[in-house]
């Protein structure tokens, strides 16, 4: 099995191509290392299996290279690369969200509906669903995306079921809630938090710390990724979480906790585009997926400690 992973250098990326290449598939990876972030960290990642003789990395952009030729044998695409984050996807940076997280599906649809795939992958996000109260959030409750990137990752998932429905393209688009994890993007908070852990640094602290989050551990994520790959079904949505919804203070608590260090916190006010609480509900990706996330907050923010402390200060 051929298997094609976009945003392959990146936090979730990384992991899933080496599942991937455990489970013994030939996997080309594709990342543009985009700007959001120090490429080093990706550089990193990618090192964990850039000599492994199955894997072929691209360095290249998906709207500027040919697609054809990129999903030549190819029977899954992981479409994970796009333009991460909620606060930084207002004004003039909105052009980079609605070319990186709309157009660049667009093309590799389009790309796509070419040939016989076994299975399109689109990630995608809680952030789809806005600021509800209907919780826990339903993938048939209603989407309201309240930041500009909630709205492109939403626009996303409706050309994949577009392309599903016109070309037969079997897509199946999965709603991450808050990953985390080692590797984890540093602008993301458990990584800024932990950081600080060591350095001492004050961390900035949106909001009251009273919103709450399903956190979803990096791993329990690839397993979602790699059971919808093998999903029989197409141009479904699913939602992956971690099973519990916890608040941002308790998980600030437990992190402490866990390094045996106080961090003193900075509060600023609630940011445009940050919504109150996500909680997933599981049901449909149990039964169709049999998705169960294994792994809790505190066994997570260990195996994240251990990494934040891996690269020092």
């Amino acid at each position: 099995m051929k298997s094609l992973v976009t945003g392959a250098a990146g936090f979730i990326g990384s992991h899933l191509v080496e599942r991937l290449l455990g489970n013994g598939h030939d996997v080309v990876g594709i990342d543009s290392f985009l700007d959001n972030y120090p490429r080093p960290f990706k550089e990193n990642n990618l090192a964990h299996f850039l000599q492994q003789p199955k894997f072929t990395f691209v360095g290249a952009d998906l709207t500027r290279i040919d697609l054809n030729g990129l999903l030549q044998g190819v029977d899954y695409v992981f479409h994970l690369a796009g333009q991460p984050g909620v606060r930084s996807s207002w004004g003039r940076e909105f052009s980079r969200y609605t070319e990186n997280n709309i157009n660049a599906t667009q093309l590799l649809l389009e790309a796509a509906k070419h040939i016989k795939l076994g299975k399109f992958v689109y990630a995608s996000t809680s952030s789809v669903y806005g600021d509800t109260t209907d919780l826990p959030m339903r993938e048939d409750g209603l989407t309201r995306p309240i930041s500009p990137y909630g709205a492109t990752k939403l626009a996303a998932e409706h050309l994949c079921n577009i392309y599903s429905k016109a070309y037969g393209v079997p897509t199946v688009a999965l709603r991450f809630f808050t990953v985390y994890g080692p590797r984890q993007r540093p602008d993301m908070f458990f990584h800024i938090f932990m950081r600080a852990l060591l350095s001492g640094d004050e961390v900035p602290l949106y909001d009251d710390g009273g919103q709450t989050r399903d956190f979803t551990y990096c791993g329990d994520i690839v397993d979602g990724l790699v059971s919808a790959a093998q999903y029989p079904g197409q141009g479904e949505v699913f939602n992956l979480g971690g099973g519990s919804q916890v608040s941002l203070l308790a998980a600030i608590e437990q992190a402490e906790k866990l390094a045996g260090i106080k961090v003193k916190l900075r509060r600023f006010d609630r940011q445009r585009g940050d919504v109150r609480h996500t909680s997933a509900r599981l049901d449909l990706a149990r039964e169709k997926l049999h998705y169960r996330p294994q792994v809790g907050l505190a066994e997570g923010l260990k195996e994240q400690w251990h990494w934040i402390q891996s690269l020092g200060r």
